[in-house]
């Protein structure tokens, strides 16, 4: 007899870890990924922001753990991890969020710029992956989901968006999911790449407000993402519903990359 969906989904019990979690769409995750059962971990840098984000995922009943860290620098994440064993004693979630970018034009975007950017969007996902990883090879099982952008998919209009390091990180890290996926598919561990279009988040409000028009026309579905459109994908992947899925690179952008 096969496995009732509602079970599927169901996430009771398992660890999920959550980097920038405390706003926009690491919270939407981790709100649904608390909803459907999980213990949650989310971290972000500004302390305050993250009470705030306590108190909404406590409201299912589950229990939660906030950190404030800053997952580009190898310290933080190393006593991340800690702190995760320490409760938890395991992890079997993780959902490579936090991220940044610079918005200028290429002929002058400063070094400086360009190397946070990547230290954020492709060398924490890196050591968080190897760190939580390591424990995911010992139970032999896990998931990892890589919020990448469509930006690391395809070129951009600089007119919506400019920012080519904010790209050329997201495209290392949609090739990042890939290989890991095919590295550690011995150990069953799934690694997968979401990639949201263009939602409205602290990151890119301002961005945002000021051209709508532009960007809006972008989008086939005519707006950006809402504030429960990345839920569904993000527990799907989470979950058993997806435990054939490995190295998939997903789309969440209202038909932006189908043009």
């Amino acid at each position: 007899m096969s496995t009732p969906l509602k079970d599927l989904f169901d996430l009771t019990g398992r660890v999920a870890v959550v980097t920038g979690g405390s706003t926009g769409l690491g919270l939407q995750m981790a709100d649904a990924l608390a909803e459907l059962g999980a213990k949650v971990v989310v971290c972000a840098r500004k302390a305050e922001r993250l009470v705030a984000a306590e108190a909404q995922l406590r409201r299912w009943g589950g229990e939660v753990l906030s950190v404030a860290c800053d997952v580009s620098q190898p310290e933080p994440v190393a006593q991340l991890h800690a702190q995760v064993m320490d409760r938890f004693g395991g992890c079997d979630i993780l959902v490579n969020n936090a991220g940044r970018a610079w918005v200028a034009p290429v002929e002058e975007m400063p070094l400086e710029r360009w190397q946070q950017v990547f230290d954020l969007n492709i060398t924490a996902p890196f050591m968080l992956a190897q760190a939580f990883g390591r424990e995911m090879i010992r139970q032999r099982r896990g998931s990892i989901i890589n919020i990448a952008s469509i930006a690391g998919l395809v070129g951009r209009n600089p007119d919506a968006y400019n920012s080519i390091a904010y790209g050329a990180s997201k495209g290392a890290l949609v090739n990042f999911t890939r290989d890991l996926a095919i590295k550690w598919a011995r150990h069953e561990i799934r690694v997968n790449a979401v990639c949201p279009g263009f939602f409205v988040t602290d990151i890119n409000r301002k961005v945002y407000e000021s051209r709508p028009e532009k960007i809006d026309r972008e989008i086939p579905l005519g707006h950006p993402g809402g504030d429960a459109d990345i839920k569904g994908v993000a527990v799907w992947l989470a979950s058993d519903a997806s435990r054939f899925v490995t190295g998939a690179v997903i789309p969440v952008d209202g038909g932006t990359t189908a043009w």
